[in-house]
């Protein structure tokens, strides 16, 4: 047996490679364009564990739908602002989501940014944010804030695609109400293993008390690498709780991420022959296969 040096295995020359999850290694097709756009299908990127990719992730799998021709919507729920930064966008004296949720008259339109990308718009965020849930605690149906604010917005869009902040506060529970479905970033290290359980349950709560259509669209590993032992087991560990739910395609861990992140572009832009930037072109063809995204 063959390791290549994307850690997929082969048996011999003739047989399917395997790839790091264990299963045979599919390139999927490129994705065939559509003839019209919207309406969205709205996916959070979720996990109540800091520094396992989200942010990452929503950046870099947005500009690969962007890049196969969807028109996506990428909205930074976290007061960290870190997608918008990610992205080049100055938040500081322009409307962002903050706004959207205090002020139900106000047309989201408005307060939609274009990118450098192409393709690819943006709801901001800044540290306002942080003060959402002490002002939408007492409102009615304050679990659906998120919802009635995308409304206006998302029949534009092919994919709407979340990031939330590392809480499984009411933020979160916003984010999840207003989804389709959830991709949890899970980095490939133990510790990342412990909360997943509780995030699983909180998604089942909504499902049953908020938003009876939410699905799982997958587990996502971030931050793998083939070389240790660690990244290796941890993701068989995986595979072996949620299954077919794990999605094929693995992200390894590269210090172009946050050289992407500082020049304020994607990956797929910053570095577009990098095996990063590849790997969230095939997460986003994976995706449209698995019809998560149209």
């Amino acid at each position: 047996m063959a390791v290549s040096k994307r850690g997929a295995t082969t048996t011999s020359d003739d047989e399917t490679p395997m790839g790091p999850t264990g299963r045979p290694y599919h390139g999927f097709p490129t994705p065939p364009k559509l003839d019209g756009h919207g309406p969205a299908r709205i996916i959070s990127l979720c996990n109540q564990k800091g520094g396992v990719g989200k942010t990452t992730t929503t950046i870099n799998l947005a500009a690969a739908l962007a890049a196969y021709g969807r028109k996506v919507l990428a909205v930074d729920f976290d007061p960290q602002g870190a997608m918008s930064a990610g992205l080049g966008i100055q938040t500081h004296e322009i409307p962002t989501i903050y706004d959207l949720l205090l002020d139900s008259k106000r047309d989201p339109k408005e307060v939609v940014v274009h990118s450098r990308v192409e393709n690819l718009d943006v709801i901001p965020a800044n540290i306002d944010l942080s003060a959402a849930e002490v002002h939408l605690v007492n409102e009615v149906a304050r679990e659906q804030s998120l919802s009635r604010a995308l409304r206006g917005v998302s029949a534009d869009y092919d994919v709407v695609l979340i990031d939330c902040q590392p809480s499984l506060g009411l933020l979160t529970v916003n984010a999840l109400t207003a989804s389709h479905g959830v991709i949890v970033p899970l980095e490939c290290e133990f510790f990342a293993l412990r909360g997943v359980a509780m995030l699983i349950e909180t998604i089942d709560k909504v499902r049953d008390r908020l938003n009876p259509t939410i699905t799982l669209d997958g587990v996502l590993a971030t931050m793998f690498d083939a070389r240790t032992l660690h990244s290796r087991e941890v993701l068989e560990r995986v595979v072996d709780a949620f299954g077919d739910d794990v999605l094929e395609t693995v992200i390894g861990r590269t210090v172009k991420f946050p050289d992407a992140s500082v020049s304020g572009m994607p990956i797929t832009e910053f570095a577009p022959e990098h095996a990063a930037a590849q790997a969230y072109l095939r997460l986003a063809r994976e995706l449209v296969a698995r019809g998560a995204v149209a």
